[in-house]
């Protein structure tokens, strides 16, 4: 039997998910979510109380992915590049993560939301990868939509390692390297089973992916918002989703007539 869910929370502003054809509701939104530490700034915070205000513009937008019927979303919470940042700004982004997601794991679980992490366990703190783990397991069985939280995660890095583990197979005899395709690259990366980005939105203006998921991201359209991550809420992706259901996707390939 499956297990009951409950619905999203209404927006407070009563503002409701717009009706578009099923085929044009991307499956997978991949999410930059950018501007935490400018919105600090322009308000005279510490760049930390902009992460903190970021948490909430998370999960009201997962909300509203479930609403408009998204199916997976991933969310780049800690990059392979952001150990650069102050050893102070590091550590309370390890605990901050490590937090939120035992503050929100029943919520998600409610909510019917699968979380999964993607990403390297070498250097993350035992204890975020401890609830993260936690979430996995509890959620597991969950279908209503897949929310991967990206921590420790760098597109670069992901390759490197398929590229490592592909070796060690071909090193091994388990493996003909004349027989590797793309297809043997995609089952060594870290969640094989997700599905490529149809959509990668970034918030803030700013129009790069910043090494995320540079392989599922192919063919992914790519919409940029110019509102800070703190600011935004599920209205804001309802637009990005408006802006990407206007695009044509071709896949390479050419428009009749074109």
């Amino acid at each position: 039997m499956r297990r009951a869910v409950r619905t999203p929370t209404p927006h407070p502003s009563g503002a409701t998910a717009p009706v578009l054809p099923r085929e044009l509701v991307p499956e997978h939104v991949a999410i930059v979510m950018d501007g935490n530490g400018r919105w600090a700034k322009q308000r005279g915070l510490p760049r930390t109380r902009g992460h903190e205000m970021g948490e909430s513009s998370l999960f009201d937008v997962v909300e509203g992915a479930i609403e408009i019927g998204v199916k997976a979303v991933s969310a780049y919470a800690f990059s392979t590049e952001n150990w650069s940042r102050s050893p102070d700004e590091v550590r309370f982004l390890m605990g901050f993560n490590r937090d939120v997601i035992r503050r929100r794991r029943d919520e998600m679980h409610e909510l019917g939301v699968r979380v999964r992490w993607a990403g390297r366990t070498p250097r993350l703190w035992r204890s975020v990868v401890k609830e993260l783990q936690a979430a996995e397991e509890m959620t597991r069985d969950n279908d209503v939509l897949t929310l991967t939280m990206c921590v420790n995660y760098g597109g670069r890095a992901e390759l490197a390692d398929a590229a490592r583990a592909i070796g060690l197979e071909g090193a091994a005899g388990r493996l003909d390297p004349e027989k590797i395709t793309e297809k043997t690259l995609a089952r060594h990366l870290y969640l094989p089973d997700l599905a490529d980005a149809d959509m990668v939105w970034r918030t803030s203006g700013e129009q790069r992916l910043s090494n995320f998921m540079l392989w599922q991201a192919a063919y992914a359209e790519m919409v940029f918002t110019d509102v800070l991550w703190p600011d935004v809420d599920r209205r804001a992706l309802w637009s990005a989703i408006e802006t990407y259901a206007s695009r044509d996707r071709r896949y390479g390939g050419a428009l009749p007539n074109a």
